[in-house]
Formats: C-alpha cells, sequence, structure tokens
C-alpha cells in the first residue's frame, strides 16, 4: 500500500538507527512502535503485500509520522511502554500502569514501621513490593505483626522527644504488641535485630527467623522458662504454616522469573510468576486485547519488560513458554524442556491457560444471561405465556409487481438461527398484493412443520401493519393454529407493535432490548429476503429478451448468456461466430430478431390541425 508523497518523504528521511515511531490519524497518535533501524521498520508498513487486515486498516489511516532515536534496544523498548502508556494509541496493546499496586514500607526512622502504601516517596524508606493484590500484603503483614513488636504509632521518637517524656503508651503496649519506644522501654538495639530479620521474610528467605525462634525456644526451655518457649514455638509455628501456604517449588531455583502465554482469536492472556529462595512469592495474570493480530512473541516481549518493572524485579533469569528477544545485558532468556525449571515453566502456563478457559467461560455464561435476559423483556412486553426461545419473522418484496418472493428468518436464543432461514416464491397472487403474499408464505410455512411434525415457533412477527397481521392470523386459523401461535405486527414506525383483536398498536420504550432485537430481525428479513429477490430479477432480465424470441429454446438463451453475460455482446457476434455456438438455423433466427428489432421505427404523420 503506497504512502501519500508527504508521507513517503518522512520515510526516505527516516535513519537507519534505533529508535521509537509514532503514528498519526487526523485526531491523534494511533500507533506507538520500536525499531532497530526505524527506516527499514517503517518502510515495511508500506512496502509488504501480506499484512492482515487489521494492519491494513492501520496503514490505511495513517497521515504523518514521527520519530525518536535512541541509544539502544532496551531505551527504544522502555521508550514504547511509556509512549503507549501515556497516549492509549487505539492500535497498540494496551499495557498495564502498575502505579496503584500496593506496597510494603519500612520507614526510614528510628524505630522504623512497617505499613501499606501505594504511593512510592523518595525519603530514604525501603519499599517491597509491589503485591499483585492486597490480600496477599495483608497476610505478610500479618505474620509479621504477630513475630515481632512493632510499633503503629507515627510519633517522632528521636531521643530528645522520648527523654523529654513528649509521649505516652498506648493501648498496643497494654495488649503486648509493642514494647513501648516511645517511653523508652524498648532496646533500640533489639529493635533493629527485628528490623533485619522482617527485611529477610520480605525478601522471601525465612531461614534465618526461624533459626532465630527455633534458638530462642531451646534457651527459654533450657532456664525453664517454659511459658516463654512455647510463645517462640508458637511463632515459629506461623513461619511454617505461612511457609506451607506458600508454593514451593524447588530448593535449588533461586530468583528466577517466569512468563506464560496463551492466547485466541481477540485476547492473550499472560501468567508472571516470581520465585525467590525456592518459593512462588508472587503471582499476576492478567489479559490484553489483541489489535493487530499480533503473535505470541510480540505480545510477550514488551510484556515482560513492563511487568519486571512494575515488580521491581531484578532477576538474572527468565523462563518463556514461547521464545522471545529482550535487551537485557545480563538476563539469561530460555525456554526449558527438561528438569525443575521445565515442570515450573508447566505450572505458569496450567494458570495461564486456566486463565483463558475461565474468561472464555465466562463470556460464554454472559451471553447466556444476556439472551434469557431478552427473552424475558419480550415476554414481559408482549405479554407472553412462555419464553420466546424460538421466533421467526416473515417480509414480502416485489419491484413493480414483478418477480413477487417472500423470506423468514429464524432466531434462536436470541441469536439468528441461519440454517432454518427460508426464501418463497410466491405462487398463489399475481401482482403486488402484500397481504395475500403473506397469507400463502405464513400457510405454506406452518402447515410444513404440521406436517412434518416439528415444533412450533413461539413467536411469530410479520413486517406490516393491521393488514399483514389480520392474513398472518387467517392463515394460522385455517391451519387450526391459532391461539398455539403468538403472532404480532411491526408497523414502519418500528416502536409500534400491532397484535390481533386490538386496533390501537402497543408502544415498547425505544431503549428496550425487545425492541433492539425486533428490530435486526426485521433488517435480517429485509437483507435475506431483498437478496433473494434481486438475483430473480437480475436473472430474469438477462433471460426475457432471448427466451421471447421465437425459435430459441431456454437452454440454448443459457448456453449464450452464460457465455457473453449480456445480450449487448451477443447481439455484436458476427454471423460465422453465431453458427460456430448456436448452429445455422438458430444462428438465422437471431439474425433475424436482432435485424427486426435494431430497425429504426417509423415517425408517426404530423397530425393534421383544424382548418
Amino acid at each position: 500500500m503506497a504512502a501519500n508523497p508527504e508521507l513517503q518523504a518522512q520515510i526516505t528521511a527516516l535513519p537507519h538507527k534505533p529508535g521509537v515511531y509514532k503514528y498519526f490519524d487526523d485526531e491523534g497518535i494511533i500507533y506507538v512502535g520500536k525499531a532497530i533501524d526505524l527506516r527499514k521498520r517503517v518502510s515495511s508498513y508500506f512496502t509488504k503485500q501480506d499484512h492482515n487486515k487489521k494492519t491494513q486498516q492501520l496503514v490505511r489511516n495513517i497521515k504523518r509520522l514521527e520519530f525518536t532515536i535512541v541509544d539502544s534496544e532496551s531505551d527504544a523498548f522502555l521508550l514504547e511502554n511509556n509512549l503507549i502508556k501515556q497516549h492509549q494509541p487505539k492500535y497498540n496493546i494496551l499495557l498495564k500502569d502498575g502505579k496503584t499496586y500496593p506496597y510494603l514500607c519500612l520507614t526510614n526512622e528510628r524505630f522504623p514501621r512497617l505499613i501499606p502504601t501505594r504511593n512510592k516517596i523518595n525519603d530514604g524508606s525501603r519499599y517491597y513490593g509491589p503485591y499483585a493484590n492486597g490480600t496477599a500484603l495483608n497476610v505478610l503483614l500479618e505474620l509479621i505483626r504477630a513475630l515481632y513488636p512493632l510499633r503503629t504509632c507515627n510519633f517522632r521518637l528521636s531521643p530528645e522527644n522520648v527523654e523529654a517524656g513528649k509521649f505516652k503508651v498506648c493501648l498496643e503496649y497494654h495488649l503486648g504488641n509493642c514494647k513501648g519506644p516511645c517511653e523508652n522501654h524498648e532496646d533500640e538495639a533489639r529493635y533493629n535485630g527485628y528490623i533485619q530479620q522482617i527485611r529477610n521474610i520480605l525478601n522471601g528467605d525465612l531461614r534465618i527467623p526461624k533459626q532465630y525462634f527455633r534458638e530462642q525456644m531451646s534457651a527459654a526451655a533450657q532456664d525453664m522458662q517454659y511459658e516463654l518457649a512455647h510463645q517462640f514455638k508458637v511463632k515459629l509455628d506461623k513461619i511454617d504454616a505461612f511457609q506451607v501456604k506458600s508454593t514451593i517449588v524447588s530448593a535449588t531455583l533461586t530468583n528466577i522469573d517466569v512468563f506464560a502465554i496463551a492466547s485466541n482469536e481477540k485476547s492473550a492472556f499472560i501468567t508472571y510468576l516470581k520465585v525467590m529462595n525456592g518459593s512462588i512469592i508472587l503471582t499476576q495474570s492478567l489479559e490484553v486485547t489483541k489489535k493487530l493480530d499480533e503473535e505470541d512473541a510480540e505480545i510477550m516481549a514488551p510484556l515482560v519488560m513492563q511487568m519486571r518493572q512494575e515488580f521491581e524485579s531484578e532477576s538474572r533469569e527468565i523462563m518463556t513458554n514461547v521464545a522471545i528477544e529482550l535487551p537485557l545485558p545480563g538476563v539469561t532468556l530460555s525456554v526449558p524442556q527438561i528438569g525443575d525449571k521445565r515442570k515450573l515453566l508447566e505450572l505458569a502456563l496450567k494458570n495461564v491457560l486456566y486463565a483463558r478457559k475461565e474468561k472464555e467461560s465466562m463470556n460464554e455464561r454472559s451471553k447466556d444471561v444476556n439472551e434469557v435476559r431478552i427473552m424475558e423483556t419480550i415476554k414481559k412486553d408482549l405479554r407472553l405465556t412462555e419464553l420466546p426461545k424460538h421466533i421467526e419473522c416473515f417480509d414480502n418484496s416485489n419491484f413493480q409487481g414483478d418477480n413477487p418472493v417472500a423470506a423468514m428468518v429464524c432466531f434462536r436464543n436470541a441469536k439468528p438461527s441461519k440454517k432454518d432461514y427460508r426464501h418463497y416464491h410466491i405462487k398463489t397472487v399475481i401482482g403486488p398484493n402484500d397481504f395475500d403474499s403473506m397469507y400463502e408464505v405464513v400457510s405454506r410455512r406452518y402447515r410444513r412443520l404440521v406436517d412434518e411434525g416439528a415444533s412450533l415457533p413461539q413467536l411469530v412477527i410479520v413486517d406490516g401493519g393491521k393488514g399483514q397481521l389480520s392474513m398472518a392470523v387467517k392463515a394460522l386459523k385455517d391451519l387450526n393454529l391459532w391461539g398455539q401461535i403468538p403472532v404480532i405486527g411491526i408497523a414502519k414506525r418500528l416502536e409500534e407493535i400491532y397484535v390481533p383483536n386490538d386496533p390501537l398498536p402497543i408502544y415498547i420504550d425505544k431503549r428496550s432490548e425487545s425492541l433492539r432485537l425486533f428490530q435486526r430481525m426485521r433488517d435480517e428479513v429485509h437483507r435475506f429476503g431483498i437478496t433473494f429477490h434481486r438475483s430473480r430479477r437480475d436473472a430474469g432480465t438477462l433471460k426475457t429478451e432471448l427466451t421471447d424470441v421465437k425459435g430459441l429454446g431456454p437452454v440454448t438463451a443459457d448456453k449464450l448468456l452464460n457465455k457473453f453475460k449480456s445480450v449487448k455482446k451477443i447481439r455484436e457476434l458476427t454471423e460465422a461466430e453465431l453458427i460456430a455456438e448456436v448452429g445455422k438455423a438458430k444462428a438465422k433466427v437471431l439474425q433475424d430478431y436482432f435485424a427486426q428489432n435494431d430497425a429504426p421505427s417509423h415517425p408517426m404523420p404530423a397530425r393534421q390541425l383544424p382548418g
């Protein structure tokens, strides 16, 4: 697809350097991409012939472009991600912004506090996380507070303030949850020892805290302080219980990021497992909508960069289920095939396949719920006695009285059932008579269903007002089906619904789902009927002139029209060409017919005005 001259000039001026490019339409940025070679990458959009439909649509909408040169492919990755998050272009996969993920903050102050927060401030505090959800954060916070007597107040506990007696212990002190550093009851060195152990826990390493409580329990038991020993035993059990809940993969696997992707036509699903010290300490799954039919590797590469950045991963090993390339010096990327690493990758893949299946099932359940709701609405609006799971809609079509036809569309569970659609040639009606045509097709349809023992619809719709409706009712009465099938007529103004034996229409709310489904069915039966009518009318228009030629049968007319497509081209054939096609006798019949019809008509004599 060729670019316009102005755009082509921009492409020609692009450098052979790494960078990021932005495509614009008349309203703004529609796509952001990265490239190792800007000119080659951008040119490929306009020179390749095998783009999918979505990419072709993107290219058609490009009016101009801008670019930014960067030093490396890694810089291009990061800049592309930031621009996508900032501008949300319509043709890009929209990457998650992790600004609202929660953290655990170990404050930078005397007697540090451990507090949950969603805002990172550059004040010297140490932030752990982010955590994929608040539940995981709260479980960890409750564990730490159960193990260590941390303060929760926000007093400024400087030595001067504490010595001056500015603060008083609170209820947490009396409950034993805090040792009262605000009144100098807590030894600062011991408190800092707690903080160091908390850092180990937050880093995913439970070995040092477990060893500490085990040693304290043994020492207390040797001193026959059994109550104190029991307290340490309870804390040790809490750590064990927490560790059991954590997924232990292998003690030999440390600091690994695992990513798995699975996709369908519309979306891609990605699962991220963060492994530290043999345990999975973080899991996150997300869904992204495909914009340009991207391959899995194309989708995964920027998301790996994005999620590592959001969850502040410094792992030097990344495992994926599809091969990708990332500009991350010192980081190993692999698709493991055997061993513990393969088992870990299969765990991630199992999670992402489950996420995809669950979302697809949810969509199906949502569709089912929507369809039932629509049918319930129709039942309520029309005061039906049963749910209209099977609805049929009829329409007539003719052109100036010629080629009269009719069509019926069938909806089951509020969705088109195209295998049940039917066309009808009007057989018993001469001329443009919509009323009698409606009687004929309704009679033919339901006589056949009765003869075949097939199920009848719960609702019949005829496109037209009271006249068409009355003829549909007459047809049902003549078939002894009146009272078994509800029938309504839709006037030209769609919101007017006519029911039998009522001269006044029912007015349905324009926002009603009933009305929207009726409109959809009427549009569908119009489309289906008109398509059939046009094909029949066009065929009739082509063949009428030749089939009216005496001495020329329909088989010969069909043969000529199929080969030459029009009467005009047949008329232009030479005598020898006609003989070769249909023989000498029929060729003479055609030539005589064309000569007679091509002859100029005699002018009418001038009318004499009375003298």
